[in-house]
C-alpha cells in the first residue's frame, strides 16, 4: 500500500440526502465527496482525496498512515498461553475425539461464536430446502 493508498466506501444516499452515491475516506477525517454514478463518486473521491492531502501538507500536518484491509491485518495465527490444567484438559478430550488440539481449540472458538462450522452447514441446509434453491 503506498503513502496515499487509502481504503474508501461507496454507498447509495437516501432520496432524503439528494440521491447518487457517497464516497468517503475512513482514514481521513472529513475527505469525502459523492457523485450521480459509482464511478462519478469514485472520480470525485480521487479529486477530495488529492485535495485534503494537499491541504494537509499545506498545513505542515503528518499525513496519517493508511489502515491495512480487515485480510491483510489478520494472519489468522496467534499464540495463546493457558493454564497447563487446562491444555492438559483440551490435549486429552482432542485425544478423545481423534482431533489435532488445533482442531479442537477451533471448533470450541467458533462454538462459542455461534459459528460452529456444523451447526451453520446444517443451517444453510435447512434454508435451502425450505426455500427450494
Amino acid at each position: 500500500m503506498s503513502e496515499t493508498d487509502y481504503r474508501f466506501s461507496v454507498r447509495p444516499m437516501t432520496t432524503e440526502e439528494g440521491g447518487g452515491y457517497l464516497i468517503e475516506f475512513p482514514d481521513l477525517p472529513g475527505c469525502m465527496s459523492d457523485g450521480e454514478t459509482i464511478e462519478e463518486a469514485i472520480a470525485n473521491g480521487a479529486e477530495a482525496k488529492r485535495d485534503w492531502i494537499a491541504a494537509m501538507r499545506q498545513a505542515g500536518r503528518a499525513l496519517p498512515p493508511p489502515t491495512a484491509e480487515a485480510t491483510e491485518a489478520y494472519s489468522g495465527k496467534w499464540v495463546v498461553r493457558t493454564p497447563r490444567s487446562l491444555h492438559r484438559g483440551l490435549a486429552e478430550r482432542a485425544r478423545e475425539e481423534g482431533v489435532s488440539l488445533n482442531a479442537l481449540a477451533i471448533a470450541i472458538l467458533a462454538q462459542g461464536l455461534g459459528q460452529a462450522p456444523e451447526r451453520e452447514a446444517q443451517r444453510r441446509g435447512r434454508r435451502r430446502s425450505a426455500t427450494g434453491r
